[in-house]
């Protein structure tokens, strides 16, 4: 009859869960030892003059909101609305029995999921060369709307598919044993239940495009249609002042913080209820 043998001593004489707290704590410090070499390496006088200059600040209000803030948002809301509903028409054109409308998707979806959001933008700028006497419907705001929506429904596309594949397939199978017809009872049951399973990716998105939003830069906006990015970096070089980019940066944060914030609330949430 063997004798049991005894455990291994840890390496060092230490047991991992003490060498894990050793190394948790090193890190601990070394992020402590680089705050402080920051703190004191940064010029704060120059900081609070150049970045926190409450004169230039309070400059560019109430314009950061009721005109920057407002067409950010406008440009954001447009640009979702089109690309929730063209992605959704893209997705179940993926599913699709016939091919060519999966191809058509497919196509569509690695094509302006491989495209930079600003070549997308700078190709509506010279939509009229291509069709000419073309001019998209709203001037900038139709421009921005385009082309966010045209970014953001291909990667709906594929968080509607995934949605729609997870509805249990004894759903459509139910409808149609009612009697109900296919697109009836994609409308009325397959759908909804997709969207709600993808509400916390849909909101990712709309935090994304809150920040694309600054592309429309590039559309040639007047001064009534600049977003915050444009409004801050026009505001910086009327003051000789970075502090108006600083103010329209935490601006963003103020509308995607909370967006975030909401987007993992759904995410346990759903995750909670499986």
């Amino acid at each position: 009859m063997s004798e049991q043998q005894a455990p291994l001593p840890a390496r060092g004489g230490l047991s991992p869960r003490k060498r894990q707290q050793i190394g948790r704590g090193a890190q601990y410090a070394v992020l402590i030892i680089m705050v402080i070499a920051l703190v004191l390496v940064a010029d704060w006088g120059s900081i609070r003059q150049n970045f926190l200059n409450g004169d230039v600040a309070g400059k560019g209000l109430p314009d950061l909101f009721t005109v920057a803030l407002k067409n950010t948002v406008i440009y954001t809301i447009c640009g979702y609305i089109l690309g929730f509903v063209l992605g959704l028409l893209l997705a179940l054109m993926r599913l699709s029995s016939v091919a060519p409308y999966r191809w058509i998707a497919a196509g569509y979806v690695e094509i302006f999921r491989g495209l930079p959001a600003l070549v997308i933008f700078l190709m509506i700028i010279n939509l009229p060369i291509a069709f000419p006497g073309f001019e998209v419907p709203g001037d900038v705001y139709g421009q921005a709307a385009l082309g966010l929506g045209l970014v953001s429904a291909a990667y709906m596309a594929e968080t509607f598919r995934a949605g729609l594949q997870a509805v249990p397939k004894g759903q459509m199978e139910a409808a149609r044993s009612l009697g109900m017809p296919y697109m009836r009872a994609m409308i009325s049951i397959i759908i909804p239940q997709a969207v709600r399973i993808v509400i916390p990716p849909l909101t990712n998105e709309l935090v994304l495009l809150f920040k694309d939003s600054s592309l429309v830069l590039f559309l040639g906006v007047t001064a009534s249609q600049v977003e915050l990015a444009k409004f801050g970096n026009d505001q910086a070089s009327t003051y000789a002042s970075p502090t108006p980019i600083f103010v329209a940066g935490v601006t963003y944060l103020l509308i995607t913080i909370p967006l975030g914030y909401v987007a993992r609330r759904l995410e346990a949430r759903q995750g909670a209820g499986r």
